[in-house]
């Protein structure tokens, strides 16, 4: 059961549709930004897509796509060098190890393959509900949940969504409100959004075009 809200953001979730509704015309089509063409290369570029943008990822996988074609070539890759090839994307020893020991798993419990369920890709190292949902919805075109980053989660608090500050716990408010079928929407457009207006430091409140429903607005 959704917790109520802090008194600062009073519980906002009767105008979720109206808000969803304005902020889908403010980014009509909005669609992931990560570049693949299979599930394993959407495995990858979502593990180095923490704490980095995507543009910044999908010039590294540019040419670590055109290396790495197969589970068995990322399972075989010496940390070192791997961590050379991926370190603009930051935290790049950690990432390294979580996909070398991700295909490794794959090879040993998923004959070779990504695996299609969210228990499954739980089990692969550095691989959270986050970058599992993202995974199911865009490679294998499942529903589970919906991915939470930082700004998902900033502008469910700042619009009144939820009132938590975990993740997992913010994913099942937003399932409570939201259709099944519009959560990836919801997740991309709410992104776009924290890029563009409702930024981390100075929210550009003057500029959004829900700020007369939002009630953290500082206009």
């Amino acid at each position: 059961m959704t917790s109520e809200l802090p008194a600062t953001v009073p519980d906002n979730t009767k105008n979720f549709e109206l808000i969803f509704e304005i902020l889908k015309k403010e980014y009509p089509g909005a669609a992931p930004a990560l570049h693949f063409s299979n599930p394993l290369e959407l495995l990858v570029a979502t593990i180095l897509s923490a704490q980095c943008t995507d543009r910044q990822v999908n010039v590294v996988t540019q040419s670590l796509f055109r290396n790495y074609h197969t589970v068995e070539d990322y399972a075989a890759a010496d940390v070192r060098e791997f961590g050379k090839e991926i370190y603009s994307t930051g935290f790049y020893h950690q990432k390294a190890k979580h996909i070398i020991a991700s295909a490794q798993l794959m090879l040993s419990e998923f004959n070779g393959q990504v695996p299609d369920t969210m228990e499954g890709l739980l089990k692969l190292p550095g691989v959270g509900r986050k970058t599992a949902n993202i995974v199911l919805s865009r490679a294998f075109g499942k529903i589970e949940g919906i991915a939470v980053d930082t700004h998902v989660k900033r502008l469910s608090r700042r619009l009144g969504f939820t009132r938590n500050e975990d993740p997992e716990i913010i994913e099942k408010d937003l399932m409570a409100i939201a259709k099944r079928e519009e959560l990836e929407a919801l997740s991309m457009t709410l992104i776009l959004h924290g890029r563009n207006v409702c930024v981390a430091r100075k929210p550009k409140c003057e500029v959004c075009v829900v700020n007369r429903l939002c009630p953290s607005s500082r206009v």
